[in-house]
């Protein structure tokens, strides 16, 4: 009898199912073995390419000014950097399909070194009042409609209008449609200043413009072309005491086949303009214009150890304002010293590629 049983069941074990813990859709418990005989990782074992990845931007998000900048490598990756702040999201998704934790703690990195640099643009920082209201605007060579945006620009209220990337043709227009509410203003080369209050003291100020880098060093001195001034700096007198504001338009930048990110006359540019800024005698400066460039580029570490952002300290998000149709960069600023940004904010669109860029500030 017992022998019977036995080999019934011994016939029962045979024909049972094996059970396989790899069917797909399953997962092995951790630290089973598969079937060549291996263990299933841990978690802080599991998904080593997406831990990898989230270090990785973190540290690039954290060491971005000692990113080697051949070919204006830095320069690019530092014009875009909040937009790297979206890597996050499929790390993240990778983490989770791969459950694992090495990757989610790792992904910490990134996140605290993004909002560390980016968070305050994430809160509304804006108060009332403000002594002046200016505004900057590249109007764009190419605008259609200049007469159109000089009357948007003018209902706006500013009591400083900064215009870059003027041309011969459009720059009676402007003088023209400006001329009633605004009695006072200056134009220097492709930038103007029109003002509700007295200029003085108005000059060019040098920039440069295409001719840095290998192709100026090739030149004798009589040979560079004279380009019409790209900045200009002059006084307004306010109620409370002379401003001194620079209007700027820095070099163009380009993205070159075999030259990578060209930024050579932009960055000579900032440099100039920060060295005129250092000058400066006036306790109150505005810097307004189109810098070809977001203050995250490490070219305007000379600008930026002199003077604050108004979108930073007074804005609410990251005011990108270019291109119109899609903002990816603010490469239009106004900058302060001596005087305190209430409040910073784009005006609507008009026919130009950029958006106007305002600002409300007190003493």
């Amino acid at each position: 009898m017992t022998q019977v049983n036995m080999a019934e069941a011994g016939q029962a074990r045979q024909a049972a199912p094996a059970v396989d813990d790899t069917t797909p859709g399953t997962r092995p418990p951790d630290g089973s073995r598969r079937p060549d005989g291996s263990r299933q990782p841990g978690p802080w074992r599991r998904g080593p390419v997406f831990t990898a990845g989230a270090l990785l931007l973190g540290l690039l998000l954290l060491l971005h000014r000692q990113l080697p900048n051949p070919a204006g490598l830095g320069s690019l990756v530092e014009t875009f950097l909040p937009w790297f702040g979206l890597f996050v999201a499929p790390l993240l998704a990778g983490a989770v399909w791969r459950r694992s934790a090495a990757a989610a703690v790792a992904l910490l990195l990134p996140v605290t070194v993004w909002l560390n640099l980016y968070g305050g643009l994430l809160t509304d920082k804006s108060h009332a009042g403000g002594d002046l209201t200016v505004v900057s605007h590249n109007v764009a060579a190419e605008n259609p409609d200049p007469a159109g945006t000089a009357r948007d620009l003018a209902a706006s209220g500013a009591d400083l209008l900064a215009l870059e990337e003027l041309t011969d043709d459009a720059r009676g227009t402007y003088e023209e449609e400006l001329a009633e509410a605004y009695p006072h203003h200056t134009v220097q080369g492709t930038v103007g200043l029109w003002s509700k209050l007295p200029l003085s003291g108005t000059r060019p100020v040098d920039v440069l413009r295409d001719m840095a880098g290998p192709l100026a060093e090739q030149l004798s001195p009589e040979d560079v072309p004279v380009d019409p001034p790209r900045a200009l700096r002059t006084t307004v007198a306010t109620e409370k005491g002379p401003l001194a504001v620079y209007v700027a338009h820095l070099g163009s930048v380009r993205v070159m086949p075999r030259g990578g990110f060209w930024t050579d006359s932009r960055d000579a540019g900032a440099t100039k303009l920060a060295e005129a800024v250092a000058a400066e005698p006036s306790e109150r400066v505005l810097v307004l214009g189109d810098f070809n460039g977001t203050l995250d580029d490490r070219a305007f570490d000379g600008l930026t150890s002199q003077l604050r952002s108004a979108q930073d300290m007074a804005g609410s998000g990251f005011g990108f304002s270019w291109p119109t149709e899609f903002p990816v960069a603010r490469i239009d600023e106004i900058l302060v010293r001596g005087v305190e940004p209430r409040s910073a904010w784009l005006l609507p669109a008009t026919g130009s590629d950029h958006r106007p860029v305002a600002a409300g500030i007190g003493w």
